[in-house]
């Protein structure tokens, strides 16, 4: 564990502190730890205390202000976060980026100061405040350096400051990005909020005009969107619940515009990662890709500078698309609570929270490991209040936004499913029924010209006189796969995949089976 600085000493480090390789370099700056107040943040995001009903998530939630932010819309999602330019803006102590420091060199070898700065993802003048204190307190040296700056210096650990080192990675392995404070990513979730999208029928048909769709769905799939809140979509399977989920989510993906996730957040002295490539689409590579300098053909050049010594932006957020999760039968309980590695330390942000800002689908919703009730019940307090708990492995609660458009999609009964409990809180419960014959013809063509087969009039005709006629109900998803059973006959035969009673009849025969 690093010694904590005195109040003097974390006011002014030593202006003496590289004097043997720049005399004229300029005071350090000056810069204050402090401690972040998690009660005075949630007091700015609750009017009320709200009184829990389950006794096992029974936390005292404390009160909102009459004020409340603005709905942003699009129109200032692209606002940058502008970068830190103290330590205390940062909203870490000294004692945390120091530990981050450490690490770094004790994973590197050595490093130049510009490239512990990139690191962090921090300008140089905060992570410079580090290096002082750290020399000061000799756990590292200066080995080599230019006259451009204590930038280009290059540091190594000393024998005490890899033994606090180690001491850190025992504390938490986690090394990269600096985190964020808790309360910045609740301020910034409140501004890339769900609720306040602007969605008009133009802008939603662009997102679905590869659907064929009935009329009407999209009227009620709009003020849906708009209000931000949840939405249950059921009926029988096969007619495109899930594809008109994902139609949400790219909607939100492409029109919604762009947003900021933190590589990590600090809770306290606990680390939780939430940036996740898997998942967020990124849309700051050509900004990040000219800061790093990963062009072959500066390979071996020191990085520029200016690109990290002032940024404009702070450099520890990614800017993405509104992020689209989707689950299905493997949801548990456990994926929806903070992960922790016992080993590294630190901890993962679970699904719901990656997918803040944007869509989170429940698909098949009722064939998960986890029964219905007993997830219905972890949500439904966060359904209500927008906001969930989490809890670390020392038993510490803690709040966090629940700022997603969440979409359970199912072809179960919602009466065995849900009560009305659950239900009153799910603001909009679209159904999606079987295609008339008027979209299913349209569906069918769609699906012919896709495999480049030749439609005709047969292929819907034969259908409904031998099956829908006679009871059985047409489903959105049968053309589809009764082209890839007759495009499969056909092949085995060594013909030209063509529509007609015959091969209809086959493939139908064997779709339509009764087992």
């Amino acid at each position: 564990m690093i010694d904590r600085p005195t109040d003097e000493e974390s006011r002014n480090p030593s202006e003496d502190s590289f004097q043997e390789l720049d005399e004229s370099s300029e005071q350090v700056l000056r810069s204050t730890t402090k401690n972040h107040d998690l009660t005075d943040l949630y007091s700015d995001l609750f009017q009320k205390k709200q009184t829990v009903t389950d006794p096992s998530r029974s936390v005292a939630q404390p009160e909102q202000p009459t004020e409340k932010v603005p709905f942003p819309g699009t129109k200032n999602q692209r606002e940058v976060i502008p970068a830190p330019q103290t330590l205390d803006e940062t909203g870490l102590s000294l004692i945390q980026l120091c530990n981050l420091v450490l690490k770094q060199l004790y994973l590197q070898g050595s490093a130049l100061g510009i490239e512990i700065s990139r690191s962090a993802h921090l300008p140089f003048s905060i992570i410079d405040v580090a290096l002082a204190f750290l020399k000061d307190d000799k756990c590292i040296e200066v080995t080599s350096g230019n006259m451009i700056g204590r930038s280009s210096y290059r540091f190594n650990l000393t024998e005490l400051g890899r033994i606090r080192a180690r001491e850190a990675f025992e504390q938490c392995r986690y090394v990269g990005p600096a985190p964020v404070p808790l309360e910045a990513y609740v301020r910034q979730c409140q501004l890339q909020t769900v609720v306040g999208i602007e969605c008009t029928p133009e802008r939603l048909e662009d997102s679905f005009s590869d659907f064929i769709i009935r009329e009407g769905l999209l009227d009620e799939l709009g003020p849906a969107v708009c209000s931000g809140r949840s939405i249950f979509i059921y009926g029988p399977p096969g007619n495109g619940k899930t594809l008109i989920a994902k139609g949400l989510g790219r909607f939100l993906n492409r029109q919604g515009g762009e947003i900021y996730v933190p590589y990590a957040i600090q809770m306290e002295n606990s680390i939780i990662t939430l940036f996740d490539p898997t998942i967020h689409q990124t849309t700051d590579d050509h900004e990040l890709e000219e800061r790093n300098n990963t062009d072959p053909k500066n390979a071996g050049r020191m990085p520029e500078m200016k690109d990290w010594v002032k940024p404009d932006t702070d450099l520890r957020w990614r800017r993405i698309r509104r992020p689209v999760v989707i689950t299905g039968g493997e949801l548990n309980l456990e994926m929806l609570d903070l992960r922790y590695n016992k080993t590294s330390n630190f901890y993962t942000a679970p699904l719901h929270i990656k997918a803040n800002g944007g869509v989170f689908l429940i698909d098949d919703f009722g064939r998960q490991l986890v029964s219905p009730k007993d997830l219905l019940n972890r949500w439904i307090m966060p359904l209500e209040d927008r906001v969930d708990y989490l809890t670390l492995a020392t038993g510490k609660k803690f709040a966090i936004p629940f700022e997603q458009l969440i979409v359970f999609s199912t072809n179960l009964d919602p009466k065995d499913l849900v009560d009305e409990a659950f239900l009153r809180r799910i603001r909009h419960k679209i159904e999606i029924s079987a295609p008339s014959r008027e979209v299913f013809t349209e569906i069918a063509q769609l699906c012919c010209r896709q495999r480049g087969v030749e439609y005709s009039p047969v292929f819907v005709s034969y259908l409904y006189d031998t099956y829908y006629n006679q009871g059985k109900s047409p489903r959105s998803s049968d053309p589809r796969d009764l082209l890839e059973i007759l495009q499969s006959i056909c092949r085995f035969k060594g013909q030209a995949p063509i529509i007609s009673t015959q091969l209809i009849s086959e493939a139908a025969q064997r779709f339509f089976c009764q087992i």
